[in-house]
């Protein structure tokens, strides 16, 4: 998305609802340290961990300082998804030499179903220990004053689970921003007023 750096890619939503007009700043900070990215403690296997962190570094995970995600009217953050994958090809080929290994040591010719499954797992755990998480990162920009959210992913995948996350913190939900939503600016709503049909999809 590129918030501090890069171009800017993002799909643009709504908030539905409101956030208390009192004391916002410390609402919004609190919900947001409620729901940051935790590290997991012991053993990590496939599942996917998910949390809000600092736009500036993705370690970062305290919302205390307002000056790092604050920039009034907006707010920055960014949703950090961590998922550990295990490379499949390499994996297989693993699993058969260790069922090759367990056949020899037993003097027979096919390991069976359940001595394989016992083989896969025990390996997979212990690649999991070792294995790096592949990191995800979405930036999100609220304008908390016009109620606007950008989010800097183009897939649907990336600003579904946006918006799952938003509304599990902030009990708000985002809706994809329609030029119909411009209505409410008088400007706006000059041009889009005065412009072609076309601009709707032909419709009159």
């Amino acid at each position: 998305m590129g918030l501090f750096s890069g171009a800017l890619t993002a799909r643009r939503f709504r908030v539905v609802g409101e956030l208390p007009k009192a004391a916002w700043r410390d609402v919004v900070r609190e919900r947001l340290e409620a729901f940051a990215f935790r590290e997991p403690v012991g053993r990590v296997g496939k599942e996917e961990i998910e949390g809000w962190v600092l736009v500036q570094n993705l370690l970062d995970t305290s919302f205390e300082d307002f000056e790092r995600w604050l920039f009034d009217p907006w707010v920055a953050f960014a949703l950090r998804v961590d998922k550990k994958a295990l490379p499949a090809k390499l994996f297989r080929a693993h699993v058969e030499k260790r069922c090759e290994a367990w056949c020899r040591e037993r003097g027979v010719e096919r390991c069976p179903a359940s001595a394989k499954k016992e083989i896969q797992e025990r390996l997979e755990e212990e690649w999991l220990e070792r294995a790096l998480p592949r990191v995800t990162l979405i930036e999100v920009a609220w304008n908390v004053q016009s109620g606007q959210v950008l989010v800097g992913s183009l897939a649907s995948a990336g600003s579904d689970r946006v918006r799952k996350r938003f509304h599990r913190t902030f009990g708000l939900e985002l809706h994809p921003w329609s030029p119909l939503d411009g209505l409410a600016d008088p400007a706006l709503s000059e041009r889009l007023l005065g412009a072609s049909p076309a601009v709707f999809g032909g419709v009159a």
